[in-house]
């Protein structure tokens, strides 16, 4: 069993912010794949099928982005997961718009929602997909303070932006079944 958990905020206030790019991957890799994600279970909605005859879990936490792991902590119990055999897909202030970077471990980087993760797993040893919300160069970028950086990743991205997610969303659902295909190295070296 793999667990695929998109990170972001809950509600029609979020659904189009930047913070949401993890629900936007993974509603795409589920439609793709069959999955509906309307089961509401451990925190999350979320739904269950098959890639590569391995079962997955596909889930969106509910519990707002900075308690992410409560909803994740909740998801590995109840399927007995192992850590090695989880997915997390969030968004990344510190990439540029539409870059993405797979990483099988690490640390939070100052993301909130993984930070929640890190500490209800008690572990980094997870894999990650990070999706570049970053303002464009040139453009009207964020200062390094704390509440712009809240305004931004909680803005909606603009229609610009969304022609360019919409590309990447399509580029993390591949990557996705990449990693459950063929393993995180070869979807590293892939996407990377």
């Amino acid at each position: 069993m793999k667990l695929i958990v998109g990170l972001g905020n809950p509600g029609r206030n979020y659904v189009n912010n930047r913070h949401n790019a993890g629900f936007k991957c993974v509603d795409l890799f589920a439609r793709e794949h069959g999955i509906s994600l309307t089961q509401r279970r451990a925190l999350s909605k979320l739904g269950t099928g098959e890639v590569a005859n391995t079962r997955i879990v596909v889930a969106k936490p509910q519990t707002f982005m900075n308690l992410s792991g409560e909803a994740v902590s909740a998801l590995v119990r109840r399927y007995k997961v192992s850590s090695k055999d989880i997915l997390v897909i969030y968004d990344d202030l510190d990439l540029p718009l539409g870059k993405i970077r797979i990483r099988e471990k690490g640390s939070s980087g100052g993301h909130n929602g993984l930070k929640s993760v890190i500490s209800h797993l008690g572990t980094q040893d997870f894999h990650r997909i990070r999706v570049g919300i970053a303002p464009a160069e040139g453009s009207d970028s964020i200062s390094t303070s704390k509440v712009d950086a809240i305004e931004h990743v909680l803005s909606d991205f603009t229609e610009e932006e969304k022609t360019v997610m919409r590309e990447v969303y399509v580029k993390v659902a591949a990557a996705i079944e990449c990693v459950l295909i063929e393993g995180i190295a070869a979807a590293m070296n892939k996407y990377n």
